[in-house]
């Protein structure tokens, strides 16, 4: 009876070992990502400067649970899908005095 139950947890180590690996390469770092991007969707209020997926920056001048307006240029606001929010923009000085030439 001994011989037959190490040989059955020596049949399943390998099955076991896979799990794990999947659960702490995969799966771990996939919810950690997904409760982040949550934590970001759901602290969008208005005049935080945003990046659509699509690559689009914008202002937040409304939200609703489902839509985001954003403001991308003067008299142009657009309306995104608020899961289409990629994250908030870092701070950049676009001020016209800057020349590279």
């Amino acid at each position: 009876m001994d011989n037959e139950a190490t040989a059955a947890v020596a049949n399943f180590a390998p099955i076991l070992v896979m799990l794990l690996i999947f659960y702490f390469l995969l799966y771990r770092p996939q919810k950690k990502a997904r409760q982040e991007r949550d934590a970001m969707l759901s602290s969008l209020k208005v005049g935080s400067r945003v990046i659509t997926i699509g690559g689009i920056y914008g202002t937040i001048v409304g939200l609703t649970n489902e839509i985001v307006r954003l403001k991308v240029a003067d008299k142009v606001e657009i309306e995104v899908a608020r899961g289409s929010i990629n994250g908030v923009a870092p701070e950049v000085n676009l001020s016209k005095d800057d020349s590279d030439a």
